[in-house]
């Protein structure tokens, strides 16, 4: 089973990949036969040019990922940047290239028997690059998410209190320790009593991991601050992120329940790659810690949404999703994660809230959503 496990991720590993630049040679291709066909371009030079300038860029973030994770300086990070960013663009430009050919094939049916393409298309492309830069500022300037919720059976010492959550910060190539600063700040302007990371606070495998979380020692809270692993932790290493932790004041939860002045605060870590486990058999195993307190359950992802409902869990806190960091993805992540991809979601004694996190993955920018530092204040 362990070898077939293996082997199956070995596969991933190399299958993956290849989907992916057949998807963006795919996307660039048509990019670039469209602004071919939109401004009438016949020269054969500059049509070599274009598509010669498409096939690099297509291959361009996959590029500055290795180079990046071969040599992370800040030439580098820079390169990968920028490269992130065309992705970003890229999805936007591919919309707007969807939108112009509407108008070329529908126009006809109104009258418009002739519209100017390339008019259009310096319309479009410039609305496109407008926003990828609002949604590049935007990812760096998350904003504070206030939300509150009835727990039965809160402790008198809890009620009125904040509990901060912070989710996908994604430290490595992109955001670095001023940025994280940023955050303890906003976090320590609150005032929680507690904090819980829920999981992608690492991006990459940068080789000074613990310096760039350096700035979470100066996150102050009441009764401490707790760490679930995600995805991309167990891409790095779980044991990496860890010691990467290990002189912070920060608590990782694996799998277990804590007693914090009488709520229980349940940690479940991101399964790890070859590792396979049942959840219904651990929340069996759990169980006793919590049944009958009131509780809190941090997960990176949301799912076992009714698996949790039976077991008792109070509040449910997860990420992962980025509410598809750009649109139109978010109508894949709500179709993934049955529309629980963001947002409060109420039912009896039972609470999920589903934060987009703070940081992005791939393009550096957030098209239709806000990152968000999540206040939720306890009754």
């Amino acid at each position: 089973m362990g070898r077939d496990l293996f082997a199956f991720f070995i596969g991933m590993l190399i299958i993956l990949p290849v989907i992916f630049l057949v998807v963006l040679l795919g996307a660039h291709t048509i990019l670039a036969f469209s602004v071919i066909h939109f401004f009438d371009i016949v020269s054969s030079v500059q049509r070599f040019w274009l598509l010669s300038s498409t096939l690099v860029l297509s291959v361009s973030f996959m590029t500055t990922s290795l180079l990046v994770y071969w040599k992370d300086i800040s030439l580098t990070r820079f390169l990968y940047l920028l490269a992130g960013f065309w992705l970003g663009l890229l999805v936007q430009l591919l919309i707007a290239v969807v939108l112009i050919w509407c108008v070329v094939l529908l126009a006809p049916q109104i009258g418009w028997e002739h519209p100017h393409t390339a008019f259009l298309a310096s319309s479009f492309f410039s609305i496109a690059l407008i926003i990828s830069l609002f949604g590049t500022w935007n990812a760096f300037h998350p904003r504070v998410k206030e939300i509150t919720v009835r727990i039965p059976g809160l402790p008198e010492i809890w009620k009125g209190k904040r509990i901060v959550q912070l989710s996908d910060i994604h430290l490595g190539e992109v955001y670095r320790t001023n940025f994280l600063k940023g955050i303890v700040n906003q976090v320590n302007a609150l005032q929680p009593e507690c904090v819980v990371i829920t999981g992608d606070l690492f991006d990459g495998a940068n080789d000074h991991l613990d310096i760039l979380a350096s700035p979470l020692a100066e996150m102050r809270s009441n009764k401490g601050i707790y760490f679930v692993t995600g995805n991309h932790e167990t891409y790095i290493g779980v044991d990496t992120a860890k010691q990467a932790l290990s002189t912070l004041p920060i608590r990782v939860l694996e799998n277990e329940v804590l007693d914090v002045d009488g709520l229980a605060l349940i940690g479940l870590s991101y399964p790890e790659r070859g590792v396979s486990w049942n959840m219904a058999d651990l929340l069996k195993q759990l169980h006793p810690s919590f049944d009958g307190k009131p509780n809190v359950l941090l997960v990176h992802a949301p799912t076992h949404i009714e698996m949790f409902k039976s077991a008792g869990i109070n509040l449910q806190l997860s990420g992962h999703t980025h509410l598809g960091q750009l649109f139109p993805f978010s109508f894949i992540t709500k179709s993934l994660y049955h529309g629980y991809d963001y947002g409060l979601y109420q039912d009896g004694a039972y609470t999920l809230y589903t934060t987009n996190g703070i940081g992005t993955w791939g393009p550096p920018m957030r098209v239709g959503n806000t990152p968000e530092i999540v206040s939720i204040t306890l009754k």
